[in-house]
């Protein structure tokens, strides 16, 4: 049983930047450009450490506000479970900042943990064991489309949205939309700690992936277009620039990545087939 799992059941699975969560930001004082002492929100950044039954993953450095939804995307995106695998607990210590995912199967990941790429992601993300095998044999169709008002409206939308980033900056933001409608807005410290926890959301909410899209604040790098790839969601859009490598990962996949979304203007560098001018 998930007991200590605290799993969101609107109909309308909306979820917003919780900006009065007292544990996200602290208040520090300090001098402006004219040495005049002044008062401002920080956020707070905390190391998390996850457990797959027995065997410890990973330490994150996170906001850490819903750690358990960001240790289960988390182990769904490196592929340590997967979509089948049955989740028998979730157990987390907030006094020692430790997550404990159980489950049904057993498995022994020591050689996963040493094959790992790493990535473009925010401090050096990394990919381990057989993700990047995955990703090669995926490769979206062209039936989803996108409007090009959706991205303006999303893009407007997003933008108004109360956020910690609005409060405190040093954020990165990942939307989980439906055509033109924000769904799952999540921050972190790291945009691929915002990206696992709408996964972990995702699956634990039994939430799939048909017309969905995925609005990010951050740079569109290898990392953000496999987590997408892995993730099944074909159209990923961001108000930042691109890499190659993101670039050229998204164009193998027939992933649609949009850039430079601000406004009336933004930049299309991969699956233009999906996106309709009308």
């Amino acid at each position: 049983m998930l007991s200590n799992l605290i799993i969101l059941k609107q109909k309308k699975m909306i979820l917003k930047p919780n900006i009065n969560n007292p544990k996200l930001t602290r208040k520090i004082s300090g001098y402006d450009q004219e040495m005049k002492k002044i008062s401002l929100d920080v956020v707070e950044e905390q190391p998390l450490t996850l457990f797959l039954n027995s065997q410890e993953i990973v330490t994150m450095m996170t906001i850490n506000d819903y750690p358990e939804f960001l240790a289960v995307g988390y182990l769904l995106n490196q592929n340590m479970i997967s979509r089948n695998d049955e989740i028998t607990s979730i157990e987390y210590e907030d006094e020692i900042n430790v997550v404990v995912v159980r489950t049904k199967k057993k498995s022994n990941f020591e050689k996963k943990l040493k094959k790992k790429t790493i990535t473009s992601g925010c401090a050096q993300g990394t990919v381990f064991g057989d993700i990047m095998e995955i990703f090669e044999k995926k490769k979206f169709k062209d039936n989803q489309k996108l409007k090009i008002e959706w991205i303006y409206e999303l893009s407007k939308s997003i933008t108004l949205t109360p956020s910690i980033y609005l409060k405190a900056g040093a954020i990165h933001g990942c939307v989980l939309c439906e055509k033109n409608t924000p769904l799952i807005y999540m921050e972190d410290v790291g945009r691929h700690n915002a990206i696992d926890k709408i996964a972990g959301y995702m699956f634990l909410n039994k939430i799939n992936s048909n017309n969905k899209i995925f609005y990010t604040t951050g740079r569109l790098t290898s990392e953000m277009v496999i987590k997408s790839v892995i993730m099944e969601i074909p159209i990923v859009i961001s108000r930042s620039g691109f890499t190659v490598w993101g670039v050229e990962l998204a164009r193998k996949a027939n992933l649609t990545l949009i850039g430079r979304a601000k406004g009336k203007k933004f930049t299309l560098l991969s699956g233009e087939k999906r996106v309709e001018n009308k």
